[in-house]
């Protein structure tokens, strides 16, 4: 509606991108009655959404506009909604649950949609005595984004090294036993088509028989990711005077960058006097 602004905020600390949407109504209301929008306001699911979170909240004092770090607020363009008094209704006591002390309500969208994790492993080369570069990825390749519940991070990983090797560099992941290392996503999400790769520096001590590494995908639950297969993948060690490879296939060794990880969601229009509309992507609290 066009008494309504859209603007979208970027990420903060442990928020992703969110859009909000500031509702203006110039009209007189009445104390004790209660009001809605004289028309329903729609919200467009994106193709990326999943567990998505929208607020909407209620301000009388005006709500002053971000600033330059965020974008310059938008002017909808459909007729102007109003809002029209429900005379059958009865206002919520207060201190009830309909009625919160920060006069803001919540609801989650959850959308029928998939989210595929998938990891690429690496073929390595070298002599005894060599230090080699290691690199696996870690890829939403969507088409959801995904944000889970609290501190718990959006993906990991654990990765197992080839026998014979020692690691003598690790810029982000835990060591977890023997050649083993845990690494994971920053925040608590992972946006659609991001990827974000694990480094590490390989000395090779000995030639060994069949030594092959492995990179797989671990915590928690993924009930969104329906395609399993790509979950794992080898890590694959050639040694120069040894007895060749390791043997079977590889995944694919790749390249790519860590990205902050954010989304948007759809907003839509608030009511009361000086109403504001806040659409915030957040985790389907179930």
């Amino acid at each position: 509606p066009s008494n309504c602004k859209y603007l979208t905020i970027p990420s903060v600390d442990e928020a992703p991108d969110s859009t909000e949407a500031i509702c203006e109504f110039d009209q007189t209301v009445k104390t004790g009655v209660v009001y809605t929008p004289e028309k329903q306001l729609a919200i467009r699911v994106r193709d990326s959404a999943l567990y998505d979170h929208i607020r909407v909240g209620v301000n009388t004092d005006g709500f002053p506009y971000p600033g330059d770090n965020f974008s310059h607020p938008v002017p909808g363009t459909a007729p102007a909604v109003k809002l029209v008094e429900q005379p059958d209704a009865t206002p919520a006591p207060s201190g009830s649950a309909k009625r919160s002390f920060s006069d803001a309500t919540d609801a989650t969208v959850t959308a029928v949609n998939t989210a595929d994790f998938k990891v690429a492993g690496a073929r390595l080369k070298g002599a005894v005595g060599d230090t080699v570069p290691l690199t696996v990825r870690l890829t939403n390749a969507g088409p959801a984004w995904v944000q889970r519940n609290g501190d718990t991070r959006g993906a990991e990983i654990v990765i197992k090294m080839p026998a014979g090797t020692t690691v003598v560099k690790n810029d982000s992941c835990l060591k977890r036993g023997s050649g083993r290392y845990a690494c994971g996503t920053g925040p608590n999400w992972v946006k659609e088509g991001d990827e974000e790769n694990y480094t590490f520096q390989l000395k090779i001590d000995k030639a060994v028989s069949g030594a092959r590494g492995s990179v797989e995908l671990t915590g928690p639950s993924r009930p969104f990711d329906t395609d399993t297969q790509n979950d794992k993948a080898d890590i694959r060690l050639d040694v120069a005077g040894g007895d060749g490879a390791s043997g079977g296939d590889t995944a694919n060794t790749g390249a790519g960058t860590a990205l902050p990880l954010v989304g948007a969601a759809a907003a839509v229009a608030a009511l009361g006097a000086g109403a504001f509309l806040v659409a915030r992507r957040r985790a389907h609290r179930r």
